[in-house]
């Protein structure tokens, strides 16, 4: 057994602190980095724990001990951070007062409605317990905890069903590559547009605190909070160099921050959320990005393989060097061009077996005859110590991660982000509450799958409670029959029953998961000009998410038509583009020469570099800066000068679509078909280019009457 602990103990260590590493943000404190991941750890313990305690009750060892012991430690400590420890920090971190004592009250005041109602629950469950313990033999606690595990037994099962169909298909779809740029051209698209909606909410809320600084005086008894708040807009722009507020505005109540404490705590509270929120969205873009530019890459080596003699060429990062660097080379091509797409297929299918492995055992729980994969595996070889542990070990894992999929999925629809490095410490503690809330009943749920008869009961059990005994008025067969329920439902998810469903009713499509299949009819318009563009800046030397907000603006007025004649000219195929177009160009969408091609026809014409390098001088001169680096306090604004700033920044932009406007460098869109039109140069701006998709039909008119002449 130790032998198993040996090796289970250090890869569940590793992959809490490597998925801690991953997801937190640099902002985020100590003892919350250690609250979530002292909950992450005993959470996962299960994995480790329900396995021993499988070899312990089928070797019939007396020593149990020891796993009574962590299994008490386990749960308890799930237990008390669910509902005591975490929702306190939670509190704690989310409130803006200033002090440690008010943060403290505002976290008791805020849960002090969710003790209530978990009081009321606690009340009508001991009422329950009273009025049926004449017809009750188990142990009180056990009733009690078999209790509060119902609800998780209950939603985990959708949770978990939601998993095993989408983890296995979201696998095989992401190996294709073209399937992949499909999907991530949509992805950009939409968070680029949140990132700019982010940017102009960051924006309002620095000219809402500029502003109230501004008009607060050094006597005023709530200075010493506004100057933390000053203090914060400082640090973030010495961090963040590239930050460039714009587009900041005052509301009618945002002059309201300074009349007592509490208001000064609520700008504080909305500067941070704002700040977050940017940082989150622009974490994303940038993930989305390089991820499309990597591909991009992949697709280009593969193709011409025989050119660069097998070497992977990255466009995104300096070439390799030394005696090892060619080797590497090779390796990374061999790795990302021609083993990563099958070894992800593989993976896929294997996935999917154990899947309809853990559906079967499910569904054949009611029936005596024993059809659980698992439990049949782990009975051949019920001798062997590291092979019971083994076969228990691999599929309680994969349950736990289907079941934290559709957890975390349905949770950043609603309550929290995770995002990779920038996920908030509010966030944080939500998603390691709801995690150790539902590490239970993934437990009973296994331990339904495996059968180790009705003469042998697993120390989880008896500590714990059995389901079927503790709550009869569901009847004695419940973890039988509900698992029934589950199936059918993964059934339907898998064979996208819902999806169809909510498209007839339209308007109710809003209320269920958005999954990637939605995203893979066709290429994104706006996303392939914007990643066009990021790696046009990427080779001038510049950073991913530099130059995109607040460009992304624009998107919303581009005519999504024209785009798509720009862009089924260039070999592309579009989302919403008529089906005789698509089949016209589904020739070369589907070949692999299409893909790497399709961003190659508009990086031909770079000559007009000196041309954007002029327009950038006119965006510089739009830019206003709402913030003076050498002001501490950040009183560098105030409402007497808005005027003039908004006067400033409406004559730059006015300047600067008079100077797009004379460029008569365009061609008609729509023209005879043996005219050509013209590609989309490199070099050429995104104002340009949304400027020329918006304007068709005034081109196309004044070509007419030329030709008429």
């Amino acid at each position: 057994m130790w032998v198993f602990y040996l090796i289970s103990l250090p890869l569940t260590v590793a992959m809490v602190l490597f998925t801690l590493k991953y997801f937190a943000a640099p902002s985020v404190p100590l003892y919350v980095l250690f609250t979530v991941g002292y909950t992450w750890f005993v959470s996962l313990s299960i994995i480790i724990l329900v396995p021993a305690d499988i070899w312990v009750t089928i070797s019939s060892k007396l020593d149990n001990g020891g796993i009574s012991f962590f299994w008490s430690w386990s749960y308890w400590s799930t237990f008390l951070l669910t509902w005591a420890v975490v929702p306190l920090i939670q509190g704690f971190e989310d409130a803006g007062d200033f002090t440690v004592s008010e943060r403290l009250k505002t976290s008791i005041h805020v849960n002090l409605v969710f003790y209530l109602i978990l009081g009321s629950i606690g009340f009508f469950g001991l009422i329950l317990l009273i009025m049926m313990h004449r017809h009750w033999s188990g142990s009180i606690l056990g009733f009690a905890m078999a209790c509060s595990n119902t609800f998780g037994l209950v939603t985990g099962a959708f949770l978990l069903g939601f998993g095993l169909s989408e983890i296995p298909k979201n696998v095989w779809r992401n190996a294709d590559w073209t399937t992949r740029q499909k999907v991530l051209s949509h992805k950009i698209a939409k968070m680029a547009v949140e990132l700019d909606d982010a940017h102009q909410e960051l924006s309002n809320a620095i000219v809402v605190a500029q502003a109230t600084s501004k008009h607060m005086s050094r006597r005023d008894p709530l200075r010493p909070y506004m100057d933390i708040i000053d203090d914060i807009l400082t640090q973030m722009f010495r961090e963040d160099p590239s930050f460039t507020p714009q587009g900041g505005r005052l509301g009618g109540s945002d002059m309201d921050y300074d009349t007592d404490e509490k208001s000064m705590a609520t700008l504080r509270r909305h500067l941070r959320g704002a700040t977050e929120e940017y940082y989150r969205y622009k974490s994303e873009y940038m993930t989305y990005v390089l991820e499309a530019l990597e591909l991009e890459d992949t697709t280009k080596n593969y193709e011409r393989r025989h050119i660069t003699g097998w070497k992977y060429m990255s466009s995104i990062r300096p070439a390799r060097t030394g005696m090892l660097g060619s080797l590497f080379d090779t390796l990374e091509f061999f790795w990302r061009c021609i083993l990563r797409k099958q070894v992800e297929k593989g993976l896929a299918v294997l996935l999917g077996i154990m899947s309809v492995a853990i559906l079967l055992a499910e569904a054949t729980l009611l029936p005596s005859v024993d059809l659980s994969l698992f439990s049949i595996l782990i009975k051949s070889v019920g001798t062997q110590e590291m092979l019971v542990q083994a076969f228990a070990f691999v599929p309680l894992m994969y349950m736990c991660i289907c079941t934290y999929f559709s957890l975390f999925k349905i949770g950043r629809l609603v309550f929290y982000s995770l995002t990779p490095r920038q996920t908030s410490s509010v966030s944080l503690l939500m998603i390691c509450s709801m995690i150790a809330r539902y590490a239970p009943p993934v437990s009973y749920n296994f331990l339904n799958l495996i059968r180790l008869g009705s003469h042998k009961t697993t120390i989880f059990e008896q500590r714990m409670g059995n389901i079927d005994n503790a709550v009869p008025f569901f009847g004695d067969k419940f973890n039988k029959i509900f698992p029934l329920i589950m199936v059918i439902y993964t059934i339907l998810v898998a064979s996208n029953f819902f999806d169809r469903v909510f498209d007839f009713l339209g308007s109710w499509r809003r209320y269920i998961f958005k999954t990637e299949a939605e995203d893979m009819d066709g290429f994104n318009p706006s996303g392939l000009i914007i990643l066009q563009k990021e790696r046009y800046w990427l080779e001038q030397g510049r950073k991913v998410g530099e130059q995109v907000v607040p460009l992304a603006r624009n998107f919303n007025s581009t005519d999504v038509e024209s785009s798509n004649n720009i862009m089924e000219e260039n070999g592309v195929e579009m989302k919403g583009t008529p089906k005789i177009m698509k089949e016209e160009t589904r020739r070369y969408s589907s070949s692999r020469e299409a893909i790497s091609s399709k961003y190659a026809s508009v990086r031909q014409q770079s000559g007009q570099a000196s041309k954007l390098k002029a327009e950038e001088r006119n965006l510089d001169s739009a830019k206003v800066s709402l913030l003076d680096k050498g002001d501490t306090h950040g009183n560098t604004s105030g409402t007497s000068s808005l005027g003039s700033t908004w006067q400033t920044l409406k004559k730059g932009f006015t300047s600067f679509k008079a100077d797009i406007g004379g460029a008569k460098g365009f061609l008609p869109i729509r023209q005879t078909q043996q005219d050509s039109i013209s590609r989309v140069p490199s070099s050429e701006s995104l104002d340009d280019i949304f400027q020329r998709l918006k304007k068709p039909s005034t081109d196309q008119a004044f070509y007419n009457n030329g030709s008429s002449r």
